[in-house]
């Protein structure tokens, strides 16, 4: 049985295969398997996680799981977020008030109010200290500063460019989406504009072309220089 074939059930309870039920047990709540196989699942117990064969990782339990990316999960345990590896062990001392999954080997935590990124062993990356941070994505995350505004940083918690912005996306295919005080629009890694326009919402480009929603609230397809394909 190949675990990436094993799906969740619809109320979020069992674990299916073909269609049909395995491991022979519904849990209060199930999360999809994640390489190498693993899924977190809650019971009367409390929640940990499995192996493909439907077996426990280990004794410990704790409030909430989450799934496991590079080989750590995030966990809470009462009001302490902190992540474990796949023996159920801490990967590193210290606990937050909320911890993200790791990408890239790297993951956003926040500490009170201040969010920011840290490595595989539980280490700041940076000095800095955020508003708010995202996952890492291609090396590079968006941040919102404590000034307000949004930047992008790179694996050291350096800005790609001296660009601010009253919103930002990551980047998709060397573009990402940006908000200034007239809209949004699509940017380069060097925060240069591909075009004038501005819209009341965009989305990524996806294979060259963009759906966007005008002030109007008309759709329309643009593609990279910003030129309006068709309506929607």
């Amino acid at each position: 049985m190949n675990w990436q074939d094993i799906k969740v059930s619809t109320n979020s309870t069992q674990f299916l295969f073909k269609g049909k039920q395995i491991f022979e047990k519904t849990f209060i709540e199930v999360l999809k398997f994640h390489s190498p196989g693993l899924a977190a699942v809650q019971d009367e117990t409390g929640s940990y996680h499995i192996d493909y064969n439907g077996k426990q990782l280990y004794s410990q339990r704790f409030t909430r799981t989450f799934g496991f990316y590079c080989n750590r999960a995030a966990v809470v345990q009462a009001y302490n977020w902190f992540h474990i590896t796949d023996k159920g062990e801490r990967a590193y001392s210290q606990s937050y008030a909320w911890t993200g999954n790791f990408q890239e080997n790297l993951c956003p935590v926040r500490e009170g109010s201040n969010y920011f990124h840290i490595n595989l062993d539980g280490y700041r990356i940076y000095s800095e200290n955020y508003n708010y941070c995202g996952d890492f994505k291609d090396g590079f995350a968006c941040v919102k500063c404590l000034d307000g505004y949004y930047r992008h940083i790179d694996t050291k918690g350096n800005f790609i460019n001296n660009k601010s912005y009253f919103d930002l996306g990551i980047f998709h295919k060397n573009f990402a989406t940006a908000k200034d005080k007239s809209g949004w629009f699509h940017i380069d890694k060097e925060g240069n504009e591909l075009y004038n326009e501005r819209y009341l919402e965009v989305e990524p480009f996806y294979n060259g072309f963009a759906l966007a929603t005008q002030f109007n609230n008309a759709k329309i397809i643009i593609d990279e220089s910003g030129e309006k394909i068709l309506n929607v």
